[in-house]
């Protein structure tokens, strides 16, 4: 049998640490949540294939004109709004289950992207952005003369 050591306050500890990283608007993995600014956030797919990234935001019931995507200093910005629909009261009860209003989300793209070709297509509340990688370098032999 093991022994374990109890600490009455671990769990005050723990709860402390996740309400400070909520106020914060970090996740423990260090990504921006921006909780602060957003009402909701979209979930995100990233994919790495040899030529590009993709990434595929969820947004349904966003009209793609009003999603702005955008790369600043390596930053890819992904901002928009869904606007709230009138709910329906019955009986005394409301039920709303889709979140509305802003939505924001940043990501840190590597080096190797390339800035000047992103491209964003939208298609069954799917937002989905391809930023491409720059063309490596090849390395060249020189030759020496004698």
């Amino acid at each position: 049998m093991t022994l374990v050591r109890y600490e009455p306050w671990s769990m005050l500890n723990q709860i402390r640490r996740e309400m400070d990283q909520m106020l914060e608007g970090t996740s423990e993995s260090g990504e921006s949540s921006a909780i602060a600014t957003s009402d909701w956030i979209p979930a995100v797919d990233i994919k790495e294939t040899k030529d590009a990234f993709i990434l595929h935001a969820d947004v349904p019931g966003v009209d793609p004109k009003d999603v702005d995507v955008h790369m600043e200093n390596g930053i890819l910005t992904i901002k928009g709004e869904r606007e709230s629909e009138k709910k329906d009261e019955r009986e005394g009860y409301k039920r709303v289950e889709r979140q509305y209003g802003a939505f924001y989300r940043r990501f840190s793209l590597p080096d190797t992207a390339d800035a000047e070709k992103i491209s964003a297509k939208s298609k069954n509340g799917v937002v989905e952005i391809t930023i491409p990688k720059k063309e490596a370098v090849q390395p060249r032999k020189i030759s020496v003369e004698s």
